[in-house]
């Protein structure tokens, strides 16, 4: 009578695992390794056009959606750079305007600089990357990143920095 010793036992035990993970996974997900992945750290963010850096108005918002209809966004020129900023004078930014607390959309303080928002009082600085300053949020604002082009002088949303409000994935 052979004996299975510990060591032999567990090389066929990991076989027998490994073969029935493989006989589980479609065939489909294994042949193509570009397809999206939703567990991906990096997503498949659109880009989108936001405005001419000339035409933006200094230290006011200018609404946009992004990365989808249902995301509503700000871009400003703040007048000044700031850190993340682009553009000719690198002062141009973008805020996702749904607070981080409980999703009430923020407004922008021209006068303070800041979001305000006017459910739990949570205030983020616009010149600090939407750094939380206080209130009941625990996170910062999300950032929109944008791209500048001198030679068309177009603003483009290519990204998020930060989870928006209600979502698991920044992309639906």
């Amino acid at each position: 009578m052979n004996q299975l010793n510990r060591r032999d036992f567990i090389k066929l035990g990991g076989a027998g695992v490994a073969a029935g993970v493989a006989s589980m996974t479609p065939t489909s997900a294994l042949a193509t390794p570009e397809s999206h992945n939703p567990g991906a750290t990096t997503l498949p963010y659109p880009q989108t056009a936001v405005a001419k850096a000339q035409s933006l108005p200094q230290n006011k918002v200018v609404h946009f959606n992004y990365p989808d209809e249902s995301s509503p966004c700000v871009v400003i020129r703040m007048g000044h750079p700031v850190p993340g900023g682009v553009g000719p004078n690198m002062d141009i930014v973008a805020y996702s305007t749904l607070c981080t607390h409980m999703g009430c959309p923020v407004s922008y303080d021209p006068a303070s600089l800041d979001f305000k928002c006017p459910c739990h009082f949570s205030v983020f600085d616009s010149e600090k990357m939407g750094q939380m300053v206080t209130g009941q949020a625990t996170e910062n604002l999300p950032k929109i990143r944008l791209e500048y082009d001198t030679s068309s002088d177009s603003v483009t949303a290519v990204g998020v920095d930060g989870l928006i409000f209600g979502r698991q994935a920044n992309i639906l």
